[in-house]
């Protein structure tokens, strides 16, 4: 990722002519969240939403409380990067980490798939409308345009999910292949990605050679530190909030990790179609894998330590 990042920007005048191609990107995207849906088991959804304060829980803190603690942040911020911290905030939560980390760390990962489900399915609407609370009074462009951005997303990115869940309803033997083909998929949709941050870094690259642009670079670091503080203050509040709700330790740790996570690929075709800087919707994805990762591996070293003393009571998720 940091290599195609750094080619995108590095041979941005090169690679330009590419980034005119809507129609390609569109494609990209829709292909990608198509081939992510589809290995996705939503058998459990309708068991889980019975109980469903954790997802609840998870989707409000993802598409309510992180982009409202986001706007405040957002002043620490330069413009470019806080139009770009904007559409990183207001992006559904990941399709698949957030089940993967969840399951890793002994959490319930169906909760963190329903809350997928949520998050992706509601952003045709709840993105745009925090798009345009964050820029619509001080950005004017077409894109931003509220019926404009609704049609977009429900057709790249709900039609394709919705569409592989469809399939997989009525054609169980594509389900089964393609929950045993996870993998091969999830390469193919990682390839997608990269092509997404390939042409984003390139805008990126164009944006930096302009002659105003001196002091976007003084921002990386702030923007850096703003994004991951954001991400563990959210899983923080993740885990205390639903402690308060009264929520046991596997779904408390699955509200923590669904919540306070964000897809990359919803944002990469957000900010690339309203010219917002891709850097922090990057960095999101980039320190979320990093940061989940070694609390996931501590939160399953202390769920084994559990596992083994059944007569011990359940500690709290800490």
């Amino acid at each position: 990722m940091a290599g195609v990042l750094t080619l995108g920007i590095g041979a941005a005048p090169q690679l330009e002519y590419f980034t005119d191609f809507k129609f390609v990107r569109h494609g990209i995207v829709a292909t990608v969240l198509f081939l992510m849906a589809l290995p996705l088991e939503a058998t459990s959804l309708w068991g889980t939403m019975r109980r469903p304060r954790a997802p609840l829980l998870a989707s409000a803190i993802n598409f309510g409380l992180l982009p409202l603690v986001a706007w405040a942040a957002a002043s620490l911020l330069g413009d470019e990067m806080r139009l770009g911290l904007y559409v990183a905030a207001s992006t559904p939560s990941t399709l698949a980490s957030a089940s993967v980390w969840t399951r890793r760390a002994g959490g319930n990962d169906a909760i963190a798939i329903v809350v997928t489900v949520l998050t992706n399915l509601s952003c045709f609407l709840l993105t745009p409308m925090w798009l345009y609370f964050y820029t619509g009074q001080d950005v004017k462009t077409e894109s931003l345009e509220f019926a404009n951005m609704i049609v977009k997303l429900g057709v790249l990115v709900v039609l394709p999910m919705s569409l592989a869940q469809l399939l997989r309803r009525i054609w169980p033997k594509l389900a089964d292949w393609a929950t045993a083909n996870k993998t091969p998929l999830g390469v193919l949709a990682q390839w997608g990605v990269l092509t997404m941050i390939l042409l984003g870094s390139v805008q990126t690259g164009i944006r930096l050679r302009e002659p105003d642009s001196q002091g976007i670079l003084s921002n990386v670091v702030p923007m850096m530190l703003v994004v991951m503080g954001i991400h563990l203050t959210m899983l923080w509040a993740g885990l205390k909030l639903s402690d308060l709700a009264g929520l046991g330790r596997a779904d408390r740790i699955a509200v923590a990790l669904s919540g306070s996570q964000k897809t990359l690929m919803v944002g990469l075709q957000v900010g690339m179609e309203l010219g917002f800087s891709i850097l922090p919707i990057v960095t999101y994805h980039v320190g979320q894998l990093l940061a989940d990762t070694m609390i996931a591996d501590q939160y399953r070293a202390r769920t084994s330590q559990l596992e083994s003393a059944p007569d011990a009571p359940t500690a709290p998720v800490s």
